[in-house]
């Protein structure tokens, strides 16, 4: 089904309205005959941040469904994108508002959002699936906060949700060594709502969706509403994750892990702190 106007100006999501008030928000349909990941470029870092308020405005949208097309869910950060954090002022101050306004715009949304993840789960597009109201994910998806991998803190999503979910000690233990959860693991923890087989993974977003769609909407969007208020409780400890991400973007340690990254190995960190 076609969207309305107000979704016109989006190019790097790719986004559908179904029955009953359903809105689909596609990341990488665009890559995904060449079976690429779904990586967070400027355009599309910009169109995640600002996506939830046109949703919550939107008078024909009841339920929002977010997923990612081809290999995974999302890869993260392009690497150009951050590359150009690490190197421009402008760029990262225009980010950190785009990543600060991510985390709140979803909070915010009034409008239940379900997740459907697969493959791997990473950087922008992992703050909206795992924020969702209703997150599902495929067993084998492969969750990760790569931040410290790139040398700078878990800022985006991670502090003021993971200790949430599953608990301060899985998250220092995940977030610190920068390791991979399964769906079926993230479950089990408490990380994620539901997980299901892949094949299955679609089909259970859209029936929840459905349910949702199909509720009372007052109660559904209040309860979310005073849900949501833990997550508001927290909002300090996510702006000061979040302002320490980004002071890391200006330091040395993001320039060897970009330049890891693209060589694909191992990172050699300075062992030297000034803390």
């Amino acid at each position: 089904m076609t969207t309305s106007s107000r979704y016109d100006h989006y190019k790097s999501l790719t986004l559908k309205h179904h029955d009953h008030g359903i809105l689909e928000v596609i990341m990488g349909a665009s890559q995904s005959a060449n079976k690429k990941l779904s990586t967070a470029d400027h355009n599309l870092h910009r169109e995640l941040s600002t996506i939830w308020t046109d949703i919550d405005k939107d008078p024909d949208t009841r339920v929002a469904i977010i997923r990612g097309e081809g290999k995974g869910f999302s890869a993260g950060g392009d690497l150009s994108l951050v590359e150009d954090m690490a190197n421009d002022f402008n760029v990262r101050t225009r980010v950190w508002r785009e990543a600060r306004d991510l985390v709140y715009n979803v909070i915010n949304c009034s409008k239940p959002v379900v997740s459907a993840m697969h493959g791997p789960a990473v950087g922008a597009g992992l703050v909206a699936g795992l924020l969702a109201d209703v997150s599902i994910a495929a067993k084998n998806a492969r969750i990760i906060d790569g931040h410290t991998r790139l040398g700078v803190a878990a800022g985006d999503h991670a502090a003021i949700v993971w200790p949430l979910l599953c608990g301060m000690a899985k998250a220092k233990y995940y977030l610190l060594l920068c390791e991979a959860v399964s769906g079926e693991e993230a479950e089990r923890i408490g990380l994620v709502s539901l997980a299901v087989d892949e094949a299955d993974l679609v089909p259970k977003a859209f029936e929840v969706a459905q349910r949702l769609a199909q509720g009372s909407q007052t109660a559904i969007r209040w309860t979310k509403y005073a849900l949501n208020n833990w997550l508001r409780l927290a909002g300090p400890t996510f702006d000061a994750s979040l302002a320490l991400e980004f002071m890391g973007f200006s330091g040395p340690d993001v320039h060897e892990g970009i330049a890891s990254l693209r060589d694909r190995r191992t990172p050699n960190f300075d062992p030297s702190c000034p803390l």
